[in-house]
This record gives structure tokens, C-alpha cells and sequence, in this order.
């Protein structure tokens, strides 16, 4: 049976009702775009079997376009949540040839909605090794923009041990994608622990981060990470998770959440399956860039 399906979408119309204002027209290379528009996360308690996670997110992603949102993300690992770390190598993909790559190009054209998949396990040299690949796709289902973890995972308390690069190869180049939407930077999860990457993706207005934290680091320290990089960068940041208890014994914390420029949480979703929504408005946040400039003030990287 399918878990509960939980939204934070009534909660997050009436808070972005009451503090963003009224629709403006922008262009962004050349497009026309209108706001007030919405972002949806995608929140799942991902298994071993990919058929199963991509009828699942399936299914999420289209409640999330019922509500009316242009831009959806899945979270880290959407496809697979392996019984062991090897077990995401074995699905790898080639670029462009695949069933996760088919899913989410499909998907994005099926709902007329921008689509950020991650993770995509994308083959690398290294045999025993893949990229962790979150890709975003535009409403006609093509590949905007394609982002390879950087930072990898390396945890070790004890009784609760991680180690990313036994099966991931790192990315090296920070992207950040033009869309109808305003400027959308990539990142994922373990990523969100390192403030200079965000920094180097410069003018970027929606921040997107994936994740899937364990239960102990996410209680500890995730909504403080993710408002921070918010507050700090005076962006938006959709940050879909894992949350819930996996097949293979993992715990994810989950708490996906909408965080708007000033650092409020617009909805969250603490447990299971779900989605989290909020309005986006451009014009709000050129307003906070204004009254506080401190993304002009910045000099430590001029010395």
C-alpha cells in the first residue's frame, strides 16, 4: 500500500498570499516570465527497486503540477536507495540512454514543468565508480543542465559509518542554469556543508538541493544549514529529502522544506511521503536585495 500523501500546499498559498507582492513581468534571456509562480520539493522513502521509486515519484511529482507548480524536485537518490552502496553502480547510466534519464525527460514534457532528478547514477571511467548526477530538465523535456556532486559524504560515529567515495567519482564544476524562472543553482545534499560553492555560483536566484541526510547529522544541523544558505545568498532554496526508514536499515531525516530569501521556512513536510509547495515572487526578492545589498558588499574574495 501506498503511504500517506502529505502537503504542506494550503499552508504555503497563504503565507506567500500574505508576504510577496503582486505579480510582475521580468525577461530573462529574452523570455517573458511572469510571477508570482510556484516550486514544489518531492519528499520519498526511496527502495532497491527503480521501477518501484519511478512509479512512485511519478505519482508525486504529479500532484505536485496539480497544484500549480512550475518547478519540482526530487531528492537525492529518488531512484534507488540501495541494500548496499555497490548496489547504485549496477544501474548506472550512459548520458542521455536510460530509464531514470527517460523518466524524468518524459515526465517534465507529460506536466509541461521544469524537473530536477537527482540522483541519476551516471556511468564514470572508473568502472566501479558513478557520478552523482542531479539533472534538470525544461518543460519540453530536454537536458538544460547537468550538475556532478562535488562534495562527497564521509561519515564515521562509530556505529553509523558513510563513505561516498567507495562508490562515487566527484564532480568538479559548479553549475548554475538560466530559466524562465531566474537563475537556478545546483547542488546536492553533503554539498549544503560548504557555503563557498554557493558563493561561486554568484547571481543565482532559486537554490536547489537534494538530499538525503541521515536521521542524526539532519536533526542536528539540517534546517540550520539550509536557511543559512538561503539568508546568506538572499536566494530561495528548495531542498526535497529522503525522510523515513529504508529497506536496507538506513534512517533519512527528511523535514523537505521551501525557504524564501529572508530565511523563513514557507513548508515543510517532517516525515513520509509528500510534497512540500510555495509561491516564489521575484520582485519580493529583488526588494530584500535592495533594502539589505550584502550580496555588494562582499570583499574578502577582492583582497
Amino acid at each position: 500500500m501506498a503511504p500517506t500523501t502529505k502537503s504542506g500546499f494550503g499552508r504555503a498559498k497563504l503565507r506567500g498570499a500574505r508576504e510577496h507582492a503582486a505579480p510582475v513581468t521580468t525577461q530573462v534571456k529574452g523570455q517573458a516570465k511572469t510571477q508570482v509562480f510556484r516550486i514544489a520539493g518531492v519528499q520519498m522513502a526511496s527502495g532497491p527497486n527503480v521501477a518501484a521509486n519511478l512509479n512512485e515519484a511519478g505519482r508525486l511529482i504529479e500532484i505536485a503540477a496539480q497544484q500549480g507548480a512550475r518547478l519540482v524536485a526530487l531528492p537525492e537518490y529518488f531512484a534507488i536507495m540501495g541494500m548496499r552502496p555497490g548496489d547504485k553502480v549496477k544501474v548506472r547510466e550512459k548520458d542521455g540512454d536510460g530509464p531514470i534519464q527517460r523518466f524524468l525527460s518524459d515526465t517534465a514534457k507529460k506536466h509541461k514543468i521544469w524537473l530536477v532528478g537527482c540522483s541519476v547514477p551516471m556511468a564514470t571511467p572508473s568502472e566501479g565508480k558513478v557520478y552523482n548526477s542531479c539533472q534538470l530538465y525544461d518543460d519540453n523535456g530536454k537536458l538544460v543542465a547537468r550538475y556532478d556532486k562535488i562534495h562527497l559524504f564521509d561519515l564515521n560515529l562509530g556505529t553509523e559509518r558513510f563513505a561516498e567515495e567507495g562508490t562515487l567519482e566527484a564532480g568538479k564544476h559548479v553549475k548554475v542554469a538560466d530559466s524562465p524562472f531566474g537563475r537556478i543553482g545546483l547542488s546536492v545534499c553533503y554539498d549544503l556543508r560548504f557555503p563557498e560553492l554557493y558563493r561561486a555560483m554568484k547571481d543565482v536566484d532559486i537554490i536547489v538541493v537534494p538530499s538525503a541526510f541521515t536521521e542524526t547529522t539532519g536533526r542536528a544541523h539540517w534546517e540550520p544549514l539550509v536557511r543559512a544558505r538561503a539568508i546568506e545568498n538572499l536566494a530561495y532554496v528548495l531542498a526535497p529529502a529522503q525522510g523515513g526508514y529504508h529497506l536496507s536499515g538506513r534512517e533519512t531525516h527528511g523535514d523537505s522544506m521551501v525557504v524564501d530569501p529572508w530565511g523563513t521556512v514557507l513548508d515543510r513536510l517532517p516525515r513520509g511521503s509528500g510534497v512540500v509547495i510555495a509561491s516564489v515572487n521575484p520582485a519580493y526578492q529583488a526588494s530584500l536585495r535592495k533594502s539589505l545589498p550584502a550580496l555588494t558588499h562582499r570583499v574578502i574574495h577582492r583582497i
